[in-house]
Parts: C-alpha cells; structure tokens; sequence
C-alpha cells in the first residue's frame, strides 16, 4: 500500500535541530530562494533589524527545490524545510503568486511558472488577457498572495499569509516592479504596483505585509 504522504505544513520539527542560536544574536537569516529581485526587496522591507539577510547562492547553495504542496504555505514549507535540512540555523522562505477571481484562482501557485519555466512576463500577460477576454474587464479583480514559512535552528516553525488587492490592467503600466506587477493595479492609491516607489510598494503588498507578520511572531519567541 502507499505510503500517504504527510503535509508539510503540519509538521512541527526539522532536522539539524541542535543548531540553536538565540533571535536577538543571530548572524544570519538565509531567505530559501535564487531570486535577486525578491532578496532586494526583503532586504529593503526588513532592514534595520539584527541579522545578516543572505540568498541561498551568497553561500554557495544550489539545491533545486521540488515544491509539489497544494497551497502557497505548503511550498513556502517545504522550501524552507529542504534548505534548513541542509544548513540549520534561521531559514525562511516564500512562496507568493497572483491569484485572478474570474479564474478561479490561477495562476495561483504556478504564477512563477504559467504558460511554461521558460515563458517571459509578456507572455504570461498576453495568455491572462486571452483567458479573459470573454469577461467583463470590471470583473477583472485579483489579488497578490505572499505565504512566509520560517524554520527556527532548533527546527521548529511557523508560517503567515497576507494578499494585496487590486484588479488586472488590460495593458502593462510601469517598469518600478517586477513579475505581474505592471498590469496589477491598487485602486486604492490609483497606480500598478511597478508605478510606485519601492518604500510605497513595501507599505502595501502582499510580501510587505507578510514580512512585519513574520517580524511580530519571531519578536514574541
């Protein structure tokens, strides 16, 4: 009989668990990602705060992480899970996608890789506006979604999710952003996410939101 495989997300423990430093000691913060842009932007959000933020490749790591959950917290999880195994210590990691209500949801946890690894950002815009093209542009609501996974170095861990809201552009405006930022637009302050200033980014969006969550818990342990 198979094996049922166990959610990620309800784990409490990881190896390397006797690799232990204290919150307000810590040297290092490793986010579990390659992605320049998104350590800019945490590093940007998180700064003034006591540890070194690095990416896994300023420490020579390249592990390809398989995230096969069903939910933006069980692949920020299983990312964060994979490389703590590896080094230990404070190991945090994202997982963040834009989320269209018309579309039940997609590209949700596959908006990295929707309409292929390989497909550029226009691309995956121009594949948006076909699947859309039969809704009324009114109804084009969506929302960022940032889930953070963060394993302690004695193993144990927590996760938070926060979104932004906003509605979908029928053309890209602004080149302050990156992903699907130029066509995700907040009505609140009238602009696309790449029209704002990063510190104005920082203030509403989905990661923004996730990482002051993720500060508050770690204040409190």
């Amino acid at each position: 009989m198979a094996r049922k495989k166990q959610d990620p997300a309800t784990s409490g423990k990881t190896k390397n668990s006797t690799r232990k430093k204290e919150y307000g000691k810590m040297e290092r913060f490793l986010v579990a990602s390659k992605n320049k842009d998104k350590i800019h932007e945490i590093k940007e959000i998180l700064e003034g705060f006591p540890f070194e933020i690095v990416g896994m490749e300023n420490i020579g790591i390249h592990t390809d992480i398989v995230e096969d959950a069903d939910s933006f917290e069980g692949n920020a999880l299983i990312k964060a899970t994979t490389i703590h195994n590896e080094v230990g210590g404070y190991v945090m990691a994202d997982d963040s996608g834009l989320c269209i209500d018309a579309l039940d949801g997609a590209p949700g946890i596959y908006s990295s890789r929707f309409c292929g690894e390989d497909s550029t950002y226009p691309e995956k815009f121009q594949k948006i506006w076909e699947m859309l093209k039969d809704v009324p542009q009114e109804q084009w609501t969506a929302h960022f979604v940032c889930a953070i996974a963060v394993v302690r170095p004695d193993g144990s861990h927590f996760v938070v999710k926060e979104q932004c809201d906003g509605v979908l552009l029928s053309e890209p405006r602004g080149d302050n952003g990156f992903g699907y930022d130029p066509i995700f637009f907040v009505p609140e302050i009238g602009k696309t996410t790449a029209e704002i200033s990063d510190e104005e980014k920082n203030a509403i969006s989905h990661r923004g939101k996730a990482l002051r969550s993720m500060l508050a818990i770690l204040k409190e342990s």
